[in-house]
Parts: C-alpha cells; sequence; structure tokens
C-alpha cells in the first residue's frame, strides 16, 4: 500500500509541474520567456527533501512569476529532471536541462548528486545553485556551481561544539554511510572538531539501502558513548529513529541539515527521544515569510504531501525559496536569458532573503557563518531554537 501511495505522490507531483510551465509552447502575443531547470531528487532516499525544496520554489514563483530582463517582462517557467538520488543518474539529468535550453539551474539536493551534474552544466556555462548543498567539493574547483547554505567543516563545528559544550559529551559514536559524499564529510568534520576538543570518537559505516540498524545501535549502548552522530540521508532517518528507541537508546542524537524534515519531526515528537539538528533557517525567524508558506502549502494537497503532509517550515524550504528569487536577481543584473552571462552576474549578487543576508565569497559559497540548533525533546510537539553564533 505505502509503496502504491509512493508512486501516486511522485506522479501527482509530477503533474504539478504543468502551472509553472514546463516547456508548453509560447503563446503569440505572450510574455518571452526564461526557463530555469530544477535538477532534483524527486524520488529514491533523497525525494522527501527534493520534493519539500521544489514547493518552497513554487512558492517563491507564486509570489513573483515574471522577472524583467533587459527592460523585458519574461514569464518563468520550470523544467525538471529527476536525478532519482542516484549519482549514476545525476549526469543524465543534468544533460536533460542543457537540452531543453534552460538559463539557471536551482538543485539538487544532495551535495553528491550536484557533483555528479556539475561538468554537465559547467561545460554549458550555466549557473546552478546547490541551495542545501554543505559539502565543500560542490563549489571547489569550479566556477559554476554555488551555494545558500554553510559548509561541513563549519557545520561540523557547529555540531561538535554544542555536544562538548552543550551536552557535556566526552564520547560520540559516529554511524556514517559508506560512499555517501554528505555523509563521509560531514562525520569526518565532526570528529576532527570533537578530537580537537579532546573526545573520543567511536565510528562505524553501513552500506546504503541497509535498513537494519541494530547492531550499530548495540554497539554505541554496549560502548557507553555520551553521543549518537548520525549524518544520514532523510530516507534512511526514520528506520534509525525507530530503531533507537525500540533499542531503548537514550543519549542524545545529533544529526546534520538533512534531517530538518517534516517527516523526521512529526515521526520523532512525543517519543522517548533527545534529538538535536543542525540547519539554516528555524521555524518563526521570518513569521511573515512562514504564514504565507503555510497558507500556500495547505491550498493544494499535492504540495501538502511533497511537504510531508504537514505545513511546518523546513530549513530547505526557505533556502529553497531565495534560491529562486536569487536566480531572477542574476537575470536582472545580466540584462539577457544567455547563461554565460547569467553565470557572471550571478556573483555579484547581493540582497536580504528570508534566510538572511544574501552574498558569495570567491567560491561561489554564501558567506555565513551562523546556524540554528533544532531540539525535539518527548514532550509532543516541543521544538526550541537556539541560534548559535560561530566565528569561521
Amino acid at each position: 500500500m505505502k509503496r502504491v501511495f509512493s508512486l501516486v505522490l511522485v506522479l501527482l507531483f509530477a503533474a504539478s509541474l504543468v502551472f509553472a510551465g514546463g516547456g508548453r509552447d509560447q503563446a503569440a502575443g505572450a510574455d518571452p520567456v526564461v526557463r530555469i531547470g530544477l535538477f532534483q531528487a524527486l524520488t529514491g532516499g533523497s525525494g522527501p527533501t527534493g520534493r519539500m525544496q521544489n514547493v518552497g520554489v513554487y512558492y517563491a514563483h507564486s509570489k513573483q512569476p515574471y522577472v524583467d530582463i533587459g527592460g523585458v517582462r519574461h514569464q518563468v517557467e520550470f523544467v525538471t529532471a529527476d536525478n532519482q538520488s542516484l549519482t549514476s543518474a545525476a549526469p543524465a539529468a543534468a544533460q536533460q536541462l542543457v537540452a531543453s535550453g534552460v538559463s539557471f539551474v536551482l538543485g539538487s539536493t544532495g551535495s553528491g548528486l550536484s557533483m555528479a551534474g556539475s561538468d554537465t552544466f559547467g561545460a554549458a556555462r550555466i549557473a546552478a545553485i546547490g541551495m542545501t548543498n554543505t559539502n565543500p567539493n560542490v563549489t571547489l574547483g569550479n566556477d559554476h556551481y554555488f551555494r545558500l547554505v554553510y559548509l561541513d567543516p563549519f557545520q561540523g563545528t557547529v555540531l561538535a561544539t554544542h555536544a562538548w559544550e552543550a551536552l557535556g559529551a566526552r564520547s560520540a559514536y559516529v554511524l556514517t554511510t559508506m560512499g555517501d559524499d554528505y555523509s563521509m564529510g560531514l562525520s569526518n568534520f565532526f570528529i576532527e572538531s570533537f578530537r580537537r576538543r579532546g573526545g573520543t570518537i567511536i565510528q562505524e559505516f553501513y552500506p546504503p539501502g541497509t535498513s537494519d540498524f541494530s547492531s550499530y545501535i548495540a554497539t554505541a549502548r554496549a560502548r557507553d558513548v555520551n553521543v549518537f552522530m548520525v549524518p544520514t540521508i532523510v530516507g534512511d532517518a526514520q528506520l534509525i529513529i525507530d530503531q533507537i528507541i525500540m533499542q531503548g537508546l537514550t543519549i542524545p542524537v545529533l544529526a546534520g541539515d538533512t534531517w530538518d524534515n517534516p517527516v523526521i519531526v512529526d515521526g520523532a515528537r512525543g517519543r522517548n527521544l533527545r534529538l538535536y539538528v543542525s540547519t539554516f533557517y528555524a521555524e518563526g525567524a521570518n513569521p511573515e515569510f512562514d504564514a504565507g508558506y503555510r497558507a500556500f502549502v495547505n491550498a493544494n494537497p499535492v504540495h501538502l504531501a511533497s511537504n510531508g503532509g504537514t505545513d511546518r517550515v523546513a530549513a530547505a524550504t526557505a533556502i529553497a525559496y531565495d534560491a529562486y528569487n536569487v536566480a531572477l536577481e542574476a537575470f536582472r543584473r545580466a540584462g539577457s536569458t544567455n547563461p554565460a552571462r547569467v553565470l557572471e552576474a550571478l556573483r555579484g549578487v547581493q540582497k536580504q532573503g528570508v534566510s538572511g543576508w544574501i552574498e558569495f565569497d570567491r567560491n561561489g559559497d554564501r558567506v555565513m557563518d551562523f546556524a540554528y540548533i533544532k531540539r525535539l525533546d518527548s514532550v509532543p510537539g516541543l521544538w526550541v531554537d537556539a541560534r548559535q553564533v560561530f566565528v569561521r
């Protein structure tokens, strides 16, 4: 039954793209069109986050469906390519967008997926914003990929600092996904920062597709560590949470930005779990945005389902909203739909977003030196948002 529901959801989600154009022919006398590619994971393990990010983009589009380019109003259309949460499928999805004539790309969720499509966009001189990508290698060594969030060296330090200072942890168990760029990178930066303070680490690796995490959790219990650090994709998170609770592991659980997801929040609340998640936006930081997004999601059952069946505002949604508006600003600055000119203009974009001030450094990384730690206690629905400010 779950499999049938998931298929229906994906089909409905794909059908919802029609409202944004999706490559329809321009009617006679209508405004010219500029196409933005959505390079996204809509299926697979990163699908829940990818669909949620796209809803954030659609909300931004609903507020501003056109952009003035060189004094001419252009309607914004989306072309969507599903990379299926697979690095092996990402290059073909990227090529699909290039062939469709997009002038800009948003996505993907998942640093490894963005890296897998990067060369294709670079060869076509098309700018891409990885939105919530945190792995340094997304932007390193190229001039066409950008991001709107902090990097994993910073995020790893944030989590290690919180574990050491706020939780008093002196030992940590780290569970890492084999071969996953995000999981491997964030784990390494957390471990480096935690050890630098004098902490001890136990690290284990699990292969993608694992469903039974009981042996790993048993190791954490047997070694009597203070915190359980688990930077994984959303698809694995709920299984891990269920099994942590089932085995009675009561130590604090730490996770990165991918766990800031309504599906995880609603699945974990009211249960015996202390979960701390690092993220880039806290619900309530921009009340006007939050209220508008909730209304937008609740008005469309497809968007509501893509947002995890709830109207909660996740950080990835706010960042996706900002990414769309950054793209529009790049078109305005370029005065052209030519991808190479838009890419050059993007470097100089500076603007206020719902997630804060946005500008890029020479690598295409957002200048961002703060993070939020979200804490979920066993009290149903209790979120405590603490803004933790760090210096790079």
